[in-house]
């Protein structure tokens, strides 16, 4: 049977320049008919989970989740699964910021907008507004890094900054802790807590 991690690995071949049949191929295998698009890796966890809390199982659906590498390769994901290659039905998140990325990106591909859903900041921000500082730093102290928080918090760069924007920094200073936390803020939102990008974004697949 297809694997979906051996259609993310064609995937990433194809988007470096290899050949595209070996995506086509295991997409047809799979049976997929939408992709998801987000910039990294901590928005493909979020998804996931928050997907996995709700009782769906996105590769048996038909869905693969990308995570592209920076909002500036929206154009060349969209070419290859969109429209121009495989067809598929596309949707994702964007940060306000980088929107118009996403705008060139999509009509360069052919794709429509719908189905795109815009993060204020970006997801972390989101999700920390959500839950609140208070609890976002709970879960810091839950996890063990409350002295590597106390650290962060005394750097002078820091002095007078709103809390929100302290966490949203500090949880993108280690690499794999937006990962991670991207996980548990997700696990941690209770109900009506879901910021409206992603729970918009999950409902439309």
């Amino acid at each position: 049977m297809a694997d979906m991690q051996a259609f993310h690995d064609a995937l990433a071949r194809w988007a470096a320049g290899g050949p595209g049949a070996p995506a086509s191929d295991l997409a047809v295998r799979l049976g997929l008919r939408t992709a998801v698009l987000l910039e990294g890796p901590s928005d493909l966890a979020a998804v996931e989970v928050l997907a996995a809390r709700r009782g769906r199982d996105l590769a048996a659906e038909g869905v693969c989740v990308v995570a592209m590498g920076g909002a500036m390769s929206v154009g060349r994901y969209a070419g290859l699964l969109g429209p121009p290659g495989l067809g598929l039905r596309l949707r994702g998140l964007c940060d306000k910021g980088e929107q118009s990325f996403y705008d060139r990106g999509l009509k360069r591909a052919r794709a429509p907008h719908e189905g795109f859903f815009v993060c204020v900041a970006d997801l972390e921000d989101e999700l920390i507004r959500a839950l609140g500082t208070a609890r976002v730093e709970e879960i810091i102290g839950a996890e063990g890094d409350l002295r590597a928080w106390q650290t962060f918090l005394r750097q002078p760069a820091q002095d007078g900054r709103p809390r929100q924007q302290q966490l949203r920094r500090f949880l993108g200073t280690k690499k794999g802790r937006k990962i991670r936390y991207g996980r548990l803020l997700v696990e941690s939102l209770g109900p009506g807590q879901v910021p409206a990008p992603l729970d918009d974004l999950v409902t439309s697949l």
